[in-house]
């Protein structure tokens, strides 16, 4: 007695792992656009004279496969803007904007949220 055994769909043709790797970069590449928008547009909002050249150094880098980094290019002042620099108060009595460090709890916030969207818009390619 022979039992043929027949896999097709998603999951035996590659069809899911290709939409699980465009939701992972879906997600990865809204979340830093995201962490991008917010850093700028705190900038606009706190910053009391902008010049715009920090806010053109603010960029996304790839740095891994599955990482992206949303920075401001080692922009030298950068650290005093944030308050973390060495020219903060006590030094001074500016203490910062903290821009980054509202970004990344907002991002922390709602990451899941960015990444869950993109992972149900591919669940159909999934089969689900």
């Amino acid at each position: 007695m022979a039992v043929d055994i027949v896999v097709r769909g998603p999951l035996f043709d590659g069809r899911a792992a290709r939409a699980i790797q465009q939701a992972t970069d879906d997600a990865r590449d809204g979340i830093a656009e995201f962490a991008e928008e917010h850093v700028l547009a705190l900038t606009g909002q706190y910053f009391r004279h902008p010049t715009g050249y920090y806010e053109s150094q603010v960029t996304t880098t790839r740095v891994a496969a599955d990482v992206a980094m949303v920075h401001d290019q080692g922009v030298v002042y950068g650290p005093w803007l944030e308050g973390v620099g060495s020219r903060n108060a006590p030094v001074t009595r500016f203490a910062g904007y903290s821009h980054w460090r509202t970004t990344k709890d907002l991002v922390r916030a709602r990451g899941p949220e960015i990444a869950e969207r993109a992972v149900r818009r591919h669940l159909p390619e999934m089969g689900g």
